[in-house]
Parts: structure tokens; C-alpha cells; sequence
């Protein structure tokens, strides 16, 4: 799943500013509890195919958008809560979530649109009702607040698109109003701005933090619905992100190492996206998805969601991106790097990983398949042998020098 942040989104979040495209407010309750709450303005970009050529059309969510209580639901043990909004004649938005029990997140993002409104899609040659999917949209946030994003998000859905803008949304609630402590996105510049100083005072950034040292490595599973083990990975983490501290007022560089013994891990296998969070007490949540291609039969570390709450942060720490490509390899086989390799997430977040191995896919024991290394252990390998091959190159130059000279000096002594 990519995210855009493009010049239009952006039209798009000074237009719901600007009151041309309305926010709605959509509520999901069980008798008189609220469990999810959303406030958010968005519009959609759907390519449909005419009797000529294709078109694009671009529609906001109007304002007499309500929630449909038939397909909406709090959820149980067995099933996810689901927030579906209606409008029109017959288009549908759906938002289905999970938790770990500290963090709670978007688990699919769902858009139907019905192509015989002629009024939204003039011309089209079909006349049927379309729903497209797409999950690990990378929406995030600690339980018990507010997940909060001004700024224009951009998530691709099939042929289509969903752009949410000035966005407050909270799932799992407690109460029936929105939690005053929010998580922040970390597309708003606000989330890392410190607060006001007073005349003659001024904020700078720390220096950087001392190393804590290499992390230790840990052995984490992840099993599906019926008990058998679908992903396997071992890696020491070590996180490296900013935040504005409240007690130096100003913005801190962290690093801290993941303590496996401390560490918690769940997730989730389907057959094309697999995810493994971990969960360090109920303080740090990392969560990573991994995308496989069925075509190519390679897959990939898609996306990685940060959620931490430092105690003398401002608040709660949220940081993610669900358009990375790293740890590629095949499917069969599992991806490995002992070298120290950094991750980059967003501008405020970076991972560290040391002696990595994982393989989300196709886990038939408890033993890693055939690894496929990183191109940093390869370059490792190659060292030795090329200082090898340089010393004997060497040995061989002065060899021969010695065997010329002393052919010279058995020369100079013949008999006349």
C-alpha cells in the first residue's frame, strides 16, 4: 500500500479548510456506548471504463453520509469492528480495525462504488456495484487516544483512490467522546513542533544520544487461526527517533534496544501480506508488514508502524510508512543480514536491525528454508578473498623477482 502526498491532496485539504468539502462525523455504538468515532473530511478518485475509452472522476464524501448500523459493528472475539459509511446510491466506505492490546490500527480500508449512477460516472459501459480493498493502510494509534492527521493522506484501493484529510478517528473507545490524547501522524509538522517560548529563551536540539550497544537478538513466531507457525524471525532491533521532550523543552534523539525477554510478538498470515508486532510492555509497539508478489513470487518488508509512549514526551509517539521495500527475497526461502543494517521509515524514525533472519511466507517447521543474504553480507564474504587473492598476487610478484635476479646472477659468474 503507497501513500501519496501530492499537490492534489493538498487542493483537496485547503478545499475541506475552505468548508467546499464538508467533514462528517460518523459514529458506530452498541446499545449506548460509542466504540468507534470518526471526523474526517474525504474524497475518492475512481477510473471507470466508458463505451470509448476510460475516465476519472473525482467525488468527495457529502455530508449526508451516515453510518450503516446493518454491516457496522463493535466486533467480538471472533469477528473485527467495522466502521461503514454510506452515501449516494449505492457507494460504500469501510474501515475494518485490530489490536494487540496496546495499539489499535486499520486493518482494511474498503470502497464500493456503484457505476450505474449516471450522475457520478456518466457514460460508463457497466452498470454493476464494485468493491475494492486494500489493507495495512498504515493508520495507527496507542489504545485509549486519538488518532489525529491533518494533513491530505492518499491511499491507493484497488483501481481507485481515498484521500482522508483533517481526520480524527478512535476505535476500541472507552467512553463515547474522542480521547483528549491524541497520536498524531507524522505527515503534520505539528507533531513535532515545541511548544511556545517566552521572551529570551530558545529551543535546540540535543546532541546525539550515547549508543546503548548492540541490541540482544530475539526469536520471534507468528501462528495463524489454527495454530500453526506461519512467520519466524530473529534480529536485534535498536530504534533510533526524535520527539520534543517536555522537561528540556526541545527536540531529543532516542536510542533504544528492543529486550527480547520483555518483548511480545503476535500478528497475522494471509496468503498475500503477513504482519509481526511486537510489543515491549505496554510503552513500545513495532509493527512490520510484509507484502508478497504472486506473480514474481518475491516478497518484501512493506511497511513499519512505530507507537511509543515516553514518559517525558509531549505526546505519544506515532511514526509510519507502509510504501517501504526492504528485506526482499523469494518465496521458499527466508531473507538473512548479520551485518547492521538501518532502516529508514520517515524523516523522525529509523530501525536499526543486527543478525536478521526472517521468512513470512511459506513456513513449513520450525527452521528457517534456505536464506537468500543482503548484499552487505555478500560484500563481507568477498573481503577475505580478495585480500587472499591481492597477498598471493603479491608472494607470486616477489617469486618471480627472486627467480629473475638469480638467473642474472648465475650469469655473470660463466666460464670464458
Amino acid at each position: 500500500m503507497k501513500v501519496y502526498y501530492s499537490s492534489a491532496a493538498l487542493i483537496i485539504a485547503w478545499l475541506a479548510v475552505l468548508g467546499c468539502i464538508q467533514a462528517v462525523t460518523l459514529e458506530v455504538k452498541e446499545g449506548n456506548s460509542t466504540c468507534i468515532k470518526a471526523e474526517l473530511s474525504a474524497s475518492f478518485s475512481v477510473t471507470y471504463n466508458t463505451s470509448s475509452s476510460t475516465r476519472t472522476v473525482q467525488f468527495p464524501l457529502p455530508d449526508s453520509t451516515t453510518v450503516d448500523t446493518a454491516s457496522s459493528s463493535c466486533g467480538t472475539e471472533e469477528s473485527s469492528p467495522w466502521l461503514v459509511a454510506v452515501f449516494g446510491p449505492g457507494h460504500a466506505l469501510g474501515l475494518s480495525f485490530s489490536t494487540n492490546g496496546s495499539l489499535y490500527s486499520v486493518a482494511n480500508l474498503t470502497l464500493q462504488y456503484n457505476l450505474s449512477d449516471t450522475s457520478t460516472f456518466p457514460d460508463a459501459n457497466s452498470s454493476v456495484v464494485i468493491t475494492v480493498v486494500s489493507a495495512s493502510v498504515g493508520i495507527s494509534a496507542m489504545r485509549n487516544t486519538t488518532y489525529h492527521c491533518v494533513s491530505p493522506s492518499t491511499f491507493a484501493v484497488g483501481g481507485a483512490t481515498v484521500t482522508f484529510s483533517d481526520m480524527r478517528l478512535e476505535a476500541y473507545m472507552p467512553g463515547n467522546e474522542l480521547s483528549p490524547t491524541e497520536s498524531i501522524c507524522m505527515a503534520d509538522p505539528t507533531s513535532t513542533t515545541a511548544p511556545p517560548t517566552t521572551a529570551g529563551t530558545t529551543t535546540t536540539a540535543a546532541p546525539a544520544p550515547t549508543p546503548p550497544g548492540t541490541p540482544e537478538r530475539g526469536t520471534y513466531f507468528v501462528n495463524n487461526g489454527n495454530g500453526t507457525l506461519c512467520l519466524m524471525a530473529q534480529m536485534g532491533l535498536q530504534l533510533n527517533f526524535t520527539y520534543f521532550s517536555r522537561s528540556q523543552n526541545k527536540t531529543v534523539q532516542e536510542l533504544l534496544n528492543l529486550t527480547p525477554n520483555l518483548t511480545t510478538s503476535s500478528g497475522s498470515c494471509e496468503a498475500s501480506s503477513a504482519s509481526l508486532v511486537l510489543t515491549q510492555g505496554q510503552i513500545t509497539t513495532l509493527n512490520f508488514t510484509f507484502t508478497l508478489n504472486s506473480t514474481s513470487k518475491k516478497y518484501h518488508l512493506s511497511g513499519i508502524t512505530l507507537l511509543a509512549d515516553m514518559a517525558d514526551a509531549t505526546a505519544p509517539i506515532s511514526a509510519s510508512n507502509s510504501s517501504l521495500d526492504y528485506l526482499r527475497s523469494t518465496l521458499g526461502r527466508s531473507y538473512m543480514c548479520n551485518a547492521e543494517q538501518t532502516l529508514a521509515v520517515v524523516p523522525s524514525f529509523s530501525l536499526n536491525t543486527f543478525r536478521l533472519q526472517v521468512q513470512p511466507f511459506q513456513v513449513t517447521t520450525d527452521q528457517f528454508d534456505t536464506a537468500e543474504e543482503c548484499q552487505m553480507d555478500q560484500d563481507l564474504m568477498l573481503i577475505p578473498i580478495i585480500v587472499g587473492a591481492a597477498l598471493a598476487g603479491l608472494v607470486l610478484i616477489v617469486l618471480i623477482a627472486y627467480l629473475i635476479g638469480r638467473k642474472r646472477s648465475h650469469a655473470g659468474y660463466q666460464t670464458i
